[in-house]
């Protein structure tokens, strides 16, 4: 039945297009005056810029949209992204002119940046134009610059040949701009003072955050009643990052918000899978002026409806089975009373973070997880997967234990939410004990 709704809604967007693409409506729809701002006639293959504050500019202007993260650090592409409609690569953004931008003029580079216009057609919104169209232009023009220092890759990539027909056609996207896409630049608050507006555009512009932090709907358009309340990001969770005190960040101080994304840990969370990413590639270069920006922008949302969780009451025999697997499989680094490792491992006990959506638990015992290389924590802690050794049922167990014990309290994780991350993860089976002769 989704999947019926899905194609149904495609379908209907597809002939939207139709409908607009004869008489080329959808073309100056997408235009923006602000692309007239950039050069037309120079390729970045043949422009090197010598202006050594614009370059240095850009390449923040970089770290803030994450850029690396995504296209990897040399820029070259290829980085797999899983999304409902199908495997997405991202695209080669080094100056090559065969498999790269090289061929873009800056104004191609402004359309494709912040209105998903690439070279060969419309871009999917995993490249998230969708918030860089809030970028300045000056921040575009350093962009443009530093772009043009870096050395040019040759690496092909099919980017969406993982896409499932007929979200591989790339012109329904222009049914999904017409639907979802707002083309407008960011516009300051007046009632705000400077302080609140930088951290409400970094958020909302380069830095992308609503494009993971928020639900989409059933053709991946963002649910703006659910602004940064928490959302699916493949098969992770991007956690509501509203200040629901027990959904979200409202028990953080401004300390930990900042401490989080400069070091990738807080004394409670560590951060993992892509948001580690993130942190890696992106939120650890972001100056202390911005880091205190964004925390003062997120702490004046509204926080978010998510009711407090209901603690799950385990049967006593399962129950004391998964406090002795605990013990024995998680708390030489977890702790015995879960108060993990500060800077390192995450604590259990009172961690809020834990007690909503189980996705990202899931997920690390699972396949494990690696906590981010950052300059202030350079010691990265990894956690080992533990799918070849816990079946569904004794995963759950230890993670019901886990959500329910040292004052937590948490929904039911069940057996059947394990089977369905183990599939889609394509994470091994429990390894079975050979037979006894």
């Amino acid at each position: 039945m989704a999947k019926a709704k899905k194609l149904t809604y495609t379908l209907a967007a597809l002939a939207v297009v139709a409908a607009i693409g004869v008489t080329g409506r959808m073309w100056m729809v997408m235009d923006s005056a602000r692309s007239h701002v950039a050069d037309d006639k120079v390729r970045l293959a043949d422009f090197h810029s010598n202006d050594a504050d614009a370059i240095k500019r850009g390449e923040y202007v970089m770290r803030l949209a994450d850029c690396a993260a995504c296209h990897n650090p040399d820029f070259s592409g290829g980085y797999k992204i899983d999304t409902p409609f199908g495997a997405l690569q991202t695209s080669n953004i080094s100056p090559d002119p065969e498999t790269g931008i090289g061929n873009m003029t800056e104004r191609d580079f402004f359309n494709a940046v912040r209105q998903g216009r690439g070279q060969h057609g419309f871009l999917y919104p995993a490249m998230p134009y969708t918030a860089y169209t809030q970028m300045s232009d000056a921040d575009m023009h350093d962009l443009w610059a530093y772009f043009s220092t870096q050395k040019p890759v040759k690496k092909a990539v099919d980017e969406n040949a993982g896409m499932n027909f007929p979200y591989n056609i790339r012109l329904a996207m222009a049914g999904w701009n017409l639907l979802f896409f707002d083309n407008k630049a960011f516009e300051p608050q007046s009632e705000q003072n400077d302080v609140w507006n930088r951290g409400k555009y970094i958020v909302d512009g380069p830095a992308h955050c609503s494009v993971c932090h928020t639900a989409r709907n059933a053709l991946g358009g963002e649910i703006s009643s659910h602004y940064l309340q928490g959302g699916k990001l493949g098969t992770w969770y991007a956690p509501d990052i509203s200040p629901n005190p027990h959904a979200g960040i409202g028990q953080w101080s401004d300390e930990q918000i900042t401490d989080y994304l400069k070091t990738g840990s807080n004394g409670e969370s560590v951060a993992a899978g892509p948001m580690a990413e993130a942190v890696e590639h992106s939120t650890q270069y972001f100056n202390d002026q911005d880091l205190k920006a964004i925390a003062t922008y997120l702490r004046s949302l509204p926080a978010s409806a998510t009711a407090k969780p209901v603690a799950f009451v385990m049967d006593k025999a399962r129950h004391d089975q998964a406090a002795l697997r605990y013990e024995v499989d998680c708390s030489a680094c977890h702790g015995l009373s879960g108060e993990g490792i500060t800077g390192m491992v995450p604590a259990f006990a009172g961690n809020t973070a834990m007690q909503n959506d189980p996705t990202n638990m899931i997920h690390a015992l699972l396949q494990g997880a690696r906590a981010p290389y950052t300059e202030g924590r350079p010691t990265s802690a990894g956690m080992p997967a533990f799918s070849w050794k816990l079946n569904d049922q004794e995963m759950a167990d230890v993670l019901n234990y886990v959500r329910n014990s040292w004052g937590n309290k948490a929904a039911e994780v069940k057996a059947s939410d394990v089977t369905m991350l183990r599939k889609a993860t394509e994470a091994g089976d429990k390894l079975k004990a050979p037979a006894i002769k």
